[in-house]
């Protein structure tokens, strides 16, 4: 990646666990995307058991990665992407999977919203009518619901809460008190954000689920956590200090590298 020593800079935030059939595609996918801002990346191996780790090395090596954090047990995503928004030191930040279900070319679209100074919070909806795999009917239906639950007690009115991508200002994300393990992190996320007064846009894009065959992870079990974050983070928890947004768009400033 090139130098990039007067835009602001892009921190994409990559929680690794098992991934090594999709993690170095998923990475060079990132760095093939042409952006309007300097991009560094950040993985977190959250203790991965096959070949992940050593596929984090040689990327780094190769410069394609900035930082590597290995979490000596498994925590899951949401602990993984709080140990990456502490090692990033980007102006806007967004969470991406390694397993090839979310496409980096989409990334343009999210990060328009945020650099024209409308929104502090950019969500990729999959629901919003961009091209998407064909999979399982419940999980649309659940998270149609966890969505319906999250809008009920935020008063928001997303398409999409559960998706992965989500891109933030760097210190509007810092300073939300997050603390989920799992994939609990989405409804925290989600919930802290409302909290903060932060101004959410949405933008549709493409989504290519995975079986559980292929590797998906998450399953009911984590659908009913998820709830239970919703209700627990909603009203149950002391929310953050309230986002001043700035009337600019994130200021310019060198890169750490790339």
């Amino acid at each position: 990646m090139n130098s990039h020593k007067t835009r602001p800079l892009l921190s994409v935030l990559i929680p690794v666990y098992n991934e090594g059939d999709t993690l170095e595609e998923a990475i060079r996918r990132v760095v093939a995307v042409e952006l309007p801002v300097g991009v560094e990346i950040i993985c977190v191996d959250d203790a991965s058991k096959d070949d992940s780790p050593a596929i984090l090395e040689e990327l780094r090596a190769q410069g394609l990665v900035a930082v590597v954090v290995r979490h000596p047990e498994n925590r899951g995503k949401g602990a993984a992407v709080r140990t990456a928004i502490g090692a990033a030191s980007g102006d806007i930040l967004v969470i991406q999977d390694a397993d090839l279900e979310y496409d980096p070319r989409d990334l343009p679209l999210l990060l328009k919203p945020i650099l024209e100074g409308r929104a502090d919070a950019v969500y990729g909806s999959r629901f919003l009518g961009a091209p998407h795999r064909v999979l399982y009917f419940w999980h649309r239906l659940g998270n149609g619901f966890l969505t319906f639950v999250s809008n009920l007690l935020t008063d928001l009115n997303l398409t999409d809460m559960e998706t992965c991508y989500k891109m933030v200002r760097g210190d509007l994300l810092r300073s939300l008190p997050l603390e989920s393990d799992r994939f609990g992190i989405e409804p925290e996320i989600t919930a802290r954000l409302a909290q903060a007064g932060a101004r959410i846009f949405e933008v549709p894009v493409s989504y290519a689920g995975r079986t559980y065959g292929e590797g998906k992870k998450i399953g009911w079990r984590d659908g009913i956590a998820a709830l239970w974050h919703l209700i627990r983070f909603n009203l149950f928890s002391r929310p953050g200090p309230p986002y001043d947004p700035p009337p600019t768009p994130p200021p310019s400033r060198p890169s750490r590298r790339q």
